[in-house]
């Protein structure tokens, strides 16, 4: 960036040239195998994150290893098997970075150092049943990452609706600025929410199910379908979308 200033004062290229030039500087690419958009942070709110399941091991270390260089504080990682997260632990033993590994989302977040992150509104996390908890982690952790303060209320789903209402409350009264709903099987439970709150509901379909619903299409098609209105859809599994739309909209993005 230095170098592309000291082009502009002394006018061998002009501010537009110098515009180009500097978000092109944006990317850091490390050894040819990835390239990292070090601003996304500054332009989304939110810094990028590694899908690290269909990458070698040796790749996730190199990446450790360059972007941590780097001036940039977290790195984070998702869908990161606790196995693979092992094998990091002992092979940088030896450095002063600071882990943080959550076993049920899968996630690992890498800092240089631990820095109090200032709260800046609530966000209500819900799950039909317990066994879409580990997708509701996965946003939670972001969510937390991101500067929200998560509020989770896990197992309640349409099959016993009445646990449902008084958590609904809850998080109106803690002043919630959004509602992540994961859901598998028939993905009732966003529709159900989004009909009883005046705040937009980030709808989650999981791949829990079996027979027709296996995989999650079903919960997704039914998410998609839902005649309720405030409901954005992501992927299926997908609770990272999910916890950065939520801080998305918390941001005003």
């Amino acid at each position: 960036m230095k170098e592309i200033l000291e082009r502009l004062l002394d006018g061998e290229i002009n501010i537009d040239d110098a515009e180009r030039l500097i978000n092109a500087d944006n990317i850091l690419e490390l050894n040819g195998i990835v390239k990292f958009d070090t601003k996304r942070k500054d332009r989304t709110g939110f810094p990028e994150a590694v899908f690290a399941q269909s990458k070698s091991y040796e790749d996730l270390l190199l990446i450790i290893e360059k972007y941590m260089e780097s001036d940039n504080n977290d790195l984070i990682f998702t869908r990161l098997s606790n196995e693979r997260y092992e094998r990091i632990l002992d092979d940088l033993s030896d450095n002063s970075f600071i882990f943080e590994y959550n076993k049920r989302a899968q996630i690992l977040i890498i800092k240089k150092e631990n820095v109090d992150i200032q709260q800046i509104a609530k966000i209500g996390i819900m799950t039909a049943g317990t066994s879409d908890i580990n997708v509701a982690e996965e946003a939670r952790v972001i969510v937390e990452e991101g500067g929200c303060e998560a509020i989770t209320s896990y197992d309640v789903g349409v099959a016993g609706i009445h646990r449902l209402f008084p958590q609904i409350a809850k998080m109106i009264e803690e002043g919630v600025r959004a509602i992540i709903v994961c859901a598998g099987m028939e993905g009732a439970l966003p529709s159900v929410v989004a009909g009883l709150v005046d705040v937009p509901v980030i709808a989650v379909p999981t791949s829990v199910g079996y027979g027709v619903g296996e995989g999650g299409r079903v919960a997704l098609d039914a998410m998609l379908q839902s005649c309720a209105p405030g409901i954005a859809v992501v992927n299926i599994d997908n609770g990272f979308g999910a916890g950065v739309f939520a801080l998305t909209i918390v941001n005003g993005g």
